[in-house]
């Protein structure tokens, strides 16, 4: 599943623009949604350091998951952009058909690598919906590490979110 995520979302957003209707209203309410998810995968990716230490600062205080929330909301955000309702249920069907066992596959491949930690890290601090207040884990000093963005090629989410937002606009304002 891992290996269809971005063709399939590739997929699921070129759908979108053959059978979306935008509209003014719908591209900035649905902007209002993506954006913050956008910032969400920014800050997470900063404090994420892949299979050496477990990400237990920044937004993974608040959900084990951040990453793929933040693709939930820029999904959501383009589906309302898209202004049909019938495209929210193909999203959400690819979205847990596809996220839901990643992230299952995930936690697996964390509790073997980080043991009794994630396993506690885990116990405390949900899959998906964010807590309300943050998870602290003592001894970790990690903080946000700019860099990692560009190593982690995360500005692709920006700019296939830009790609697609200005073919939608192009749509709503130009294509009637």
């Amino acid at each position: 599943m891992q290996r269809w995520r971005v063709p399939l979302g590739f997929l699921c957003a070129l759908l979108f623009l053959v059978f979306g209707r935008p509209r003014p209203l719908t591209l900035f309410i649905g902007a209002a949604v993506a954006l913050p998810g956008l910032a969400l995968r920014a800050w997470a990716v900063g404090h994420l350091r892949k299979n050496d230490a477990l990400a237990t600062s920044g937004p993974y205080a608040y959900t084990r998951n951040p990453l793929y929330l933040g693709s939930f909301l820029i999904g959501l955000g383009f589906t309302i952009a898209a202004g049909r309702w019938i495209l929210g249920l193909a999203f959400l069907a690819l979205f847990v058909g596809i996220y839901v066992p990643v992230m299952r596959v995930e936690s697996q491949t964390l509790s073997r690598l980080f043991g009794e930690t994630y396993r506690t890290y885990s116990l405390k601090v949900p899959a998906f919906i964010p807590r309300t207040s943050p998870y602290r884990h003592t001894g970790d000093k990690t903080r946000f590490d700019a860099r990692l963005y560009r190593r982690y090629r995360e500005y692709q989410a920006a700019l296939g979110l830009l790609v697609a937002w200005t073919l939608m606009a192009v749509k709503a304002f130009l294509i009637r």
